[in-house]
C-alpha cells in the first residue's frame, strides 16, 4: 500500500513496476517540474528502492528557473510562454542531462483556476527524454489538485510505456 499513490489515484503496483523496470535495466530517471512542483519526484521516491533508480528533480515553478536550472531556451519561453509542448520536452532533456539520468520527465501546464499566457486551465504538457524525445499534451477537467494529480498519473504511465515490457 502506498498512501501517496492512493491519494493521486495511481493503480496499485504501478510505481513499483516503474522502479523495478528502471532498476532491472540499470537506468535512472530525473524530473523537471513546473506544474507539479516536485509531486512527481515525491511519488517516484515513495517506493522502497527508488534511490537506485531516481537521480533527482528540479522544481522550476518560476519561469526564470526553467532556463536557469533546466536549460529551457529563453527565446522559446519569451515567444510561447512557459506552457508549451516544446518547453515540456526541453524540461525533460534538461532534467536528464543536468541530473545525469537516462530518462527525463518534464511537466508544465496550467492548474488553474485562471488561464496563464492565454492557455486555459487543465492544459498539461508532459515531455519525456530517453533514447528519443516525446511529448503528450492533455486537457484535464477539475480543480488544480485534480489537474496536478492527473498530470502525475500520465507522466508515470508515459514513462512506463517508454520503458516497455519488463
Amino acid at each position: 500500500m502506498n498512501p501517496l499513490a492512493d491519494v493521486l489515484g495511481l493503480p496499485e503496483g504501478t510505481l513499483t513496476r516503474v522502479i523495478a523496470r528502471l532498476r532491472n535495466r540499470g537506468e535512472t530517471v530525473a524530473t523537471a517540474e513546473s506544474l507539479t512542483a516536485g509531486l512527481l519526484s515525491a511519488v517516484l521516491t515513495s517506493v522502497p528502492g527508488a534511490s537506485k533508480a531516481v537521480r533527482g528533480g528540479l522544481v522550476v515553478y518560476a519561469t526564470d528557473l526553467k532556463w536557469g536550472l533546466a536549460g529551457v531556451d529563453p527565446v522559446l519561453l519569451r515567444e510561447h510562454g512557459a506552457v508549451h509542448p516544446d518547453v515540456a520536452v526541453q524540461l525533460a532533456t534538461g532534467a536528464r542531462d543536468r541530473c545525469g539520468a537516462n530518462w527525463g520527465l518534464g511537466l508544465t501546464g496550467v492548474a488553474g483556476p485562471d488561464p496563464q499566457d492565454g492557455v486555459r486551465p487543465g492544459t498539461v504538457h508532459i515531455g519525456i527524454a530517453g533514447t528519443g524525445l516525446d511529448v503528450a499534451t492533455i486537457t484535464f477537467p477539475g480543480d488544480r489538485h485534480a489537474v496536478r494529480a492527473a498530470a502525475v498519473r500520465v507522466a508515470v504511465d508515459l514513462l512506463l510505456e517508454h520503458l516497455g515490457a519488463p
